[in-house]
């Protein structure tokens, strides 16, 4: 999981001012965070039925709150989309 030290890093990278610690692209870009270590750790645990159960519940946050991003900042939306690396839907 994430230290506090990864955490501090990760809303440095996708703060908006020095005391934000919560907006949508805080939330989006520590979900990132944790999906990917999440993936990884199910590369070599396939089977960890549990964990896989909770990615899919943060991806379709992560979905959520990108959404709702897209809806209030369509460019903030996309600096998201860039820092965190995710592909765009084709639809837009």
């Amino acid at each position: 999981m994430l230290d506090k030290e990864e955490k501090k890093k990760i809303i440095e990278k996708y703060r908006l001012n020095d005391s934000d610690t919560g907006s949508l692209d805080v939330q989006i870009g520590l979900l990132s965070e944790r999906i990917n270590y999440l993936l990884s750790h199910l590369k070599e645990h396939p089977k960890d039925l549990h964990s896989k159960r909770g990615l899919l519940t943060m991806v379709a946050k992560r979905r959520k709150l990108l959404n709702l991003l897209k809806k209030e900042d369509k460019k903030r939306y996309e600096q998201v989309i860039k820092k965190t690396g995710l592909k765009k839907k084709v639809k837009d």
